[in-house]
Protein backbone atom coordinates (compact mmCIF):
# COMPACT_ATOMS: atom_id res chain seq x y z
CA UNK A 1 0.00 0.00 0.00
CA UNK A 2 1.56 3.70 -0.95
CA UNK A 3 2.09 5.67 2.02
CA UNK A 4 -0.63 8.46 1.02
CA UNK A 5 -3.25 6.21 0.37
CA UNK A 6 -2.62 4.38 3.66
CA UNK A 7 -2.92 7.44 5.36
CA UNK A 8 -5.90 8.64 3.43
CA UNK A 9 -7.70 5.30 3.66
CA UNK A 10 -7.09 4.65 7.59
CA UNK A 11 -10.04 4.46 9.97
CA UNK A 12 -10.39 3.51 13.03
CA UNK A 13 -11.79 0.04 13.50
CA UNK A 14 -13.83 -1.16 16.68
CA UNK A 15 -14.92 -4.42 15.77
CA UNK A 16 -12.54 -7.13 15.28
CA UNK A 17 -12.71 -10.89 14.35
CA UNK A 18 -12.38 -13.97 16.78
CA UNK A 19 -8.63 -14.41 15.17
CA UNK A 20 -5.58 -14.09 16.39
CA UNK A 21 -2.70 -12.01 14.26
CA UNK A 22 0.59 -13.44 13.44
CA UNK A 23 3.35 -13.31 15.66
CA UNK A 24 5.51 -11.80 12.78
CA UNK A 25 3.09 -9.41 12.43
CA UNK A 26 3.06 -7.73 15.65
CA UNK A 27 6.45 -7.53 15.72
CA UNK A 28 6.32 -5.68 12.50
CA UNK A 29 3.87 -3.44 13.56
CA UNK A 30 6.29 -2.78 17.00
CA UNK A 31 9.00 -2.14 14.61
CA UNK A 32 7.38 0.35 13.44
CA UNK A 33 6.41 1.71 16.52
CA UNK A 34 10.23 1.89 16.75
CA UNK A 35 11.26 3.58 13.41
CA UNK A 36 9.59 7.06 13.89
CA UNK A 37 12.01 10.01 15.42
CA UNK A 38 12.04 10.65 18.76
CA UNK A 39 13.64 13.65 20.64
CA UNK A 40 17.41 13.33 20.42
CA UNK A 41 16.83 9.76 19.35
CA UNK A 42 15.90 9.11 22.78
CA UNK A 43 13.78 6.49 21.92
CA UNK A 44 12.06 6.75 25.18
CA UNK A 45 9.05 4.39 24.48
CA UNK A 46 8.66 0.96 25.84
CA UNK A 47 5.26 -1.01 24.81
CA UNK A 48 3.24 -3.46 26.68
CA UNK A 49 1.83 -5.87 24.35
CA UNK A 50 -1.18 -7.94 25.48
CA UNK A 51 -2.79 -11.40 23.71
CA UNK A 52 -4.28 -12.93 26.74
CA UNK A 53 -8.69 -12.07 26.52
CA UNK A 54 -8.62 -11.86 30.48
CA UNK A 55 -5.46 -9.25 30.56
CA UNK A 56 -7.20 -7.32 28.23
CA UNK A 57 -10.51 -6.63 29.55
CA UNK A 58 -8.95 -5.93 32.80
CA UNK A 59 -7.14 -3.56 30.40
CA UNK A 60 -9.63 -1.71 28.74
CA UNK A 61 -11.13 -1.56 32.27
CA UNK A 62 -8.61 0.13 33.66
CA UNK A 63 -8.56 2.53 30.94
CA UNK A 64 -12.59 3.61 31.25
CA UNK A 65 -15.81 2.69 29.20
CA UNK A 66 -14.43 4.12 25.75
CA UNK A 67 -11.84 1.28 25.72
CA UNK A 68 -14.64 -1.10 25.94
CA UNK A 69 -13.75 -2.45 22.06
CA UNK A 70 -10.16 -3.94 23.09
CA UNK A 71 -12.59 -6.20 25.13
CA UNK A 72 -12.46 -7.98 21.45
CA UNK A 73 -9.37 -7.52 20.11
CA UNK A 74 -6.66 -9.57 19.22
CA UNK A 75 -4.00 -7.68 21.02
CA UNK A 76 -3.23 -4.80 22.46
CA UNK A 77 -0.32 -2.41 22.76
CA UNK A 78 -0.01 -0.33 26.05
CA UNK A 79 2.81 2.51 24.74
CA UNK A 80 4.44 3.96 27.42
CA UNK A 81 7.04 6.38 28.03
CA UNK A 82 10.49 5.27 29.85
CA UNK A 83 11.33 8.26 32.05
CA UNK A 84 14.67 6.82 32.37
CA UNK A 85 15.50 7.44 28.74
CA UNK A 86 13.75 10.84 28.29
CA UNK A 87 15.95 13.85 27.09
CA UNK A 88 16.86 15.57 30.49
CA UNK A 89 16.26 18.94 29.15
CA UNK A 90 12.92 18.48 27.99
CA UNK A 91 11.61 15.58 29.62
CA UNK A 92 8.17 15.66 28.60
CA UNK A 93 8.94 14.97 25.25
CA UNK A 94 8.28 11.57 25.64
CA UNK A 95 4.53 11.95 25.30
CA UNK A 96 5.30 13.10 21.65
CA UNK A 97 7.71 10.22 20.71
CA UNK A 98 4.85 7.99 22.11
CA UNK A 99 2.33 9.20 20.08
CA UNK A 100 4.10 9.56 17.02
CA UNK A 101 5.23 5.94 17.43
CA UNK A 102 1.84 5.07 18.14
CA UNK A 103 0.83 6.75 14.68
CA UNK A 104 3.43 4.24 12.97
CA UNK A 105 1.77 1.40 14.51
CA UNK A 106 -1.14 2.36 13.61
CA UNK A 107 -0.22 2.84 9.67
CA UNK A 108 1.54 0.10 9.93
CA UNK A 109 -1.46 -2.29 11.03
CA UNK A 110 -3.56 -0.77 8.66
CA UNK A 111 -0.89 -1.51 5.28
CA UNK A 112 -1.20 -5.58 6.80
CA UNK A 113 -4.96 -5.61 6.97
CA UNK A 114 -4.99 -5.26 10.60
CA UNK A 115 -7.72 -2.98 12.24
CA UNK A 116 -6.83 -0.84 15.45
CA UNK A 117 -8.06 2.48 17.34
CA UNK A 118 -6.57 4.49 19.85
CA UNK A 119 -7.04 5.18 23.32
CA UNK A 120 -5.93 8.05 24.85
CA UNK A 121 -4.94 7.30 28.59
CA UNK A 122 -2.12 10.17 29.45
CA UNK A 123 -2.80 12.56 30.86
CA UNK A 124 -5.85 11.44 32.97
CA UNK A 125 -3.96 10.69 35.59
CA UNK A 126 -7.08 7.98 37.07
CA UNK A 127 -6.14 5.82 33.57
CA UNK A 128 -2.07 6.27 33.79
CA UNK A 129 -2.64 4.96 37.62
CA UNK A 130 -4.56 2.66 36.40
CA UNK A 131 -2.54 0.94 34.14
CA UNK A 132 0.56 0.89 36.25
CA UNK A 133 -0.91 -0.75 38.89
CA UNK A 134 -2.13 -3.47 36.50
CA UNK A 135 0.60 -4.21 34.72
CA UNK A 136 2.98 -3.61 37.82
CA UNK A 137 5.09 -0.79 35.91
CA UNK A 138 8.08 0.66 37.56
CA UNK A 139 7.85 4.09 38.72
CA UNK A 140 9.90 5.28 35.77
CA UNK A 141 7.81 3.26 33.01
CA UNK A 142 4.42 6.13 32.47
CA UNK A 143 0.93 4.72 30.27
CA UNK A 144 0.62 6.96 27.48
CA UNK A 145 -1.77 5.30 25.03
CA UNK A 146 -3.62 2.18 24.20
CA UNK A 147 -4.17 0.75 21.05
CA UNK A 148 -6.28 -2.18 20.59
CA UNK A 149 -5.57 -4.53 17.01
CA UNK A 150 -7.29 -6.91 14.99
CA UNK A 151 -8.56 -7.85 12.02
CA UNK A 152 -11.79 -5.92 11.20
CA UNK A 153 -15.07 -7.35 11.53
CA UNK A 154 -16.42 -5.79 8.58
CA UNK A 155 -14.72 -5.77 5.58
CA UNK A 156 -15.17 -2.12 4.13
CA UNK A 157 -14.12 -0.56 0.99
CA UNK A 158 -11.52 1.68 1.09
CA UNK A 159 -11.96 5.10 0.49
CA UNK A 160 -9.93 8.10 0.54
CA UNK A 161 -11.01 10.81 3.01
CA UNK A 162 -10.40 14.45 2.61
CA UNK A 163 -10.50 16.02 5.99
CA UNK A 164 -8.63 19.12 4.91
CA UNK A 165 -10.29 21.81 6.21
CA UNK A 166 -9.41 25.26 4.84
CA UNK A 167 -9.87 27.42 8.09
CA UNK A 168 -7.58 25.80 10.00
CA UNK A 169 -4.63 26.57 7.84
CA UNK A 170 -2.63 29.85 7.10
CA UNK A 171 0.17 31.31 5.13
CA UNK A 172 3.12 33.50 6.27
CA UNK A 173 1.05 34.91 9.21
CA UNK A 174 -2.21 34.48 11.12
Amino acid sequence: MEAIENIFTRKSVRNFKNIPVEKDKIRKILSAGMSGPSCVNARDWSFLVITNKEKLSKMADANGRYARHLKKAAFGILVCGDLERAYSEAEDYWVIDGAIAAQNMILCAHALGIGSVWLGTWPQMDRVKNQAELFSLPDHIVPHSVIAFGYPEEEKPEEDRDLYEEDRVHFEEW
